[in-house]
């Protein structure tokens, strides 16, 4: 085996510790012997593995959130050597970095008079809370104080910057007067955060961004998910457009989410604000590569992501594909069945999309996961629910190949 072309060139005494722990995996069932030189070669080369998104969550956070489209993949590989990223060809003078990109962006959210890219959501905030109210207090509802994820609380975040929080109203109920009573000579602004990973039902009530906009101080607006206009498969998701059109001086917003590009932070709004962010020291900390410039923008120039497309699938041509599926599985305990999808990635928790699954015995999903290629799907009452809405249907051959493997077929 070690004598195999494929694993020519790697450090034979790694590649002999590798072989022997992927063979010790055949034993235990979890991977065939014919797959177990491919596995060792993935190993030696080193780097993320490719998964087919078979979970039914479009924007999954595990999975690295947006697939990226054509036009954004093709982007980075051009900008993968040198480039203009901040260079004026015809003067041959230094330009503004990635101006093609704040372009682009600017031109699809026309009522922000300025916008700066970051290299996350997390950080747009951050910068927004340093450079305008560092020392001062920032005026935010308790309903509002959320964890985003992985255990970093946005309180935290806030009072990271130097910042203080004035917190205001309860976790079900703020008023407009709560805030009202909060600004003074130390409010450096108000802030309003979009839950956008859970919902509340009932005695509930939240400002809206317009009432606020009347207030005595800036008012930031994290929108979270990265959607610029409005979307009709998402009714109740705020989005850039309309936020600002409501009032608010600056929006913060995610690229790898809704948006369906690369990590990167979105800041939108007032000229002066948004100059001020990008002159600050921290700024130059927080800035994007060329490889983020170059995905965003074909992002917002080029064709419609997976992102897009996956929001918007097909039911019944979804089962079709399911059903095709299934009948290159002779013997195989599998069955079509209806799914639902979600949006994930801390967007829109309310909306479920109607989806179809392949169901298929439980047992195969550790070996479907760690299978050439790996097809993660999602466990629900013992049985294997591989949804097709994020899974091209270009792959839908080695599913079905990946599946007889998995089942020792």
């Amino acid at each position: 085996m070690l004598d195999d072309p494929r694993l020519a060139g790697f450090p034979r005494d790694r590649a002999k510790v590798v072989v022997r722990e992927e063979l010790d995996r055949v034993r235990r069932g979890e991977l065939a012997a014919a797959d177990v030189v491919g596995e060792v070669e993935r190993r030696l080369r080193g780097g993320m593995r490719t998964v087919l998104n078979a979970t039914g969550v479009v924007l999954h956070t595990n999975l690295g959130r947006a697939a990226l489209s054509d036009a954004a993949i093709e982007a980075l590989v051009k900008a993968a050597g040198y480039t203009d990223v901040e260079l004026d060809l015809d003067s041959g003078r230094r330009a503004r970095r990635g101006r093609g990109t704040l372009d682009a962006l600017a031109g699809a959210v026309p009522r922000a008079q300025a916008v700066h890219l970051l290299n996350n959501g997390a950080a747009a905030l951050v910068l927004a809370a340093t450079g305008l109210a560092a020392g001062r207090e920032i005026v935010v509802s308790r309903g509002e104080l959320v964890e985003i994820g992985d255990g970093f609380r946005l309180p935290d975040l806030l009072e990271s910057t130097g910042a203080r929080l004035r917190e205001v109203g309860t976790t079900n109920r703020t008023s407009l007067e709560d805030y009202r009573r909060a600004i003074g000579a130390q409010t450096g602004f108000i802030l309003k955060v979009h839950p956008s990973n859970f919902f509340q039902r009932g005695f509930v009530s939240m400002v809206p961004v317009a009432a606020l906009a009347g207030l005595d101080a800036p008012v930031v607006v994290d929108i979270g998910s990265g959607l610029l206009r409005p979307d009709p498969v998402l009714p109740d998701e705020p989005d850039a457009d309309t936020v600002l059109k409501d009032g608010a001086d600056l929006v913060t917003a995610s690229g790898d989410k809704l948006l369906g590009g690369p990590q990167a932070g979105l800041l939108l709004g007032r000229a002066d604000l948004v100059e001020s962010l990008r002159r600050h020291p921290l700024a130059r900390a927080l800035r994007v590569d060329k490889l983020t410039l170059a995905a965003i923008e074909a992002t917002l120039l080029g064709p419609e992501t997976p992102t897009w497309r996956g929001l918007r699938a097909d039911v019944g041509v979804l089962r079709r594909r399911a059903e095709a599926i299934l009948a290159e599985l002779p013997g195989i305990d599998a069955t079509v069945v209806d799914s639902v999808a979600v949006v994930g990635g801390g967007g829109a928790p309310a909306v479920e999309l109607g989806s179809a699954a392949l169901a298929l015995p439980a047992v195969l999903a550790q070996p479907l996961r760690t299978g050439e290629p790996s097809v993660f799907g999602r466990v629900e009452r013992d049985r294997l629910l591989l949804d097709l809405r994020c899974v091209p249907e270009a792959e839908d051959k080695s599913v079905a190949a990946a599946i007889l493997r998995a089942a020792g077929r």
